[in-house]
């Protein structure tokens, strides 16, 4: 027989034109189903009015990214053992720095344009020499063949929502941009290094990795971000000491 816990759930509501409040439900929990499960219940059993968004239910779309008791979690992958004991408060709130539509559901839209300005793609093609899949029946792969999947970032917006920067600088590009500019490769594009390493790119970063501590797919903005302030760094330098700035410098 499953493990039963009491646990008290308290969400974060609010409706458009109206002040927030938070809503407590006394209810049972089995300490190893996940969070969205809880919110999933409520809306079923106490009160369709919530809003919150969810789809795959195994951390493949993003859709279900919450602050769970004030750290931003996926809620599809995070077990109620992990963030409350029996008997304890579990509080769920909508992620920070994203516009609230409707109770735990915020709108992402600024995040997709700003992914989409950078170039990344949430599904790549990938050219490999040989693979063997199981989602390929006819077997390995011929050289140069193209294979289609998912890119690490799923654009949960986790690393949005925790970031302070973003919270308090709007026109910061954040770090799922910023990680989604280094998957791209900014060497070679001349346009999108300036557009990451210019006044709202890598050097508003203030190097906290809030965004790398919360990302579920292991993504590790931070450590990107950093990388494209030592790409950025090292392509200043070679223009600064290039045969031709320095025949320039000498005229």
């Amino acid at each position: 027989m499953a493990e039963k816990w009491n646990i008290t759930l308290v969400i974060r509501r609010q409706k458009q034109g109206q002040p927030p409040f938070d809503q407590e439900f006394k209810m049972e929990a089995n300490p190893d189903e996940n969070v969205i499960d809880l919110v999933e219940r409520v809306w079923a059993f106490h009160d369709k009015t919530l809003n919150y968004a969810h789809a795959c239910h195994h951390s493949t779309c993003g859709a279900c990214g919450m602050r769970v008791n004030n750290v931003e979690k996926l809620t599809c992958i995070t077990p109620v053992r992990s963030v409350v004991a029996d008997g304890g408060t579990l509080r769920v709130d909508p992620m920070r720095n994203f516009p609230v539509i409707s109770d735990l559901a915020v709108d992402m839209g600024e995040l997709y344009r700003r992914m989409e300005l950078v170039g990344h793609h949430p599904v790549n093609l990938d050219r490999k020499e040989a693979i063997q899949s199981e989602f390929r029946p006819s077997g390995p792969a011929e050289p140069g063949e193209d294979f289609i999947r998912l890119s690490d970032c799923i654009e949960c917006g986790l690393c949005m929502s925790a970031c302070p920067i973003v919270g308090s600088t709007g026109d910061y590009l954040g770090p799922a941009p910023l990680a989604g500019a280094h998957q791209a490769g900014v060497k070679g594009n001349p346009g999108l290094l300036e557009l990451v390493s210019g006044v709202d790119g890598v050097w508003r970063c203030h190097s906290a990795f809030e965004c790398t501590a919360v990302c579920p797919s292991n993504v590790d903005p931070g450590w990107r971000i950093m990388e494209l302030r030592r790409i950025a760094l090292a392509e200043k330098w070679k223009s600064w000491f290039s045969p031709n700035k320095s025949a320039e410098v000498r005229k």
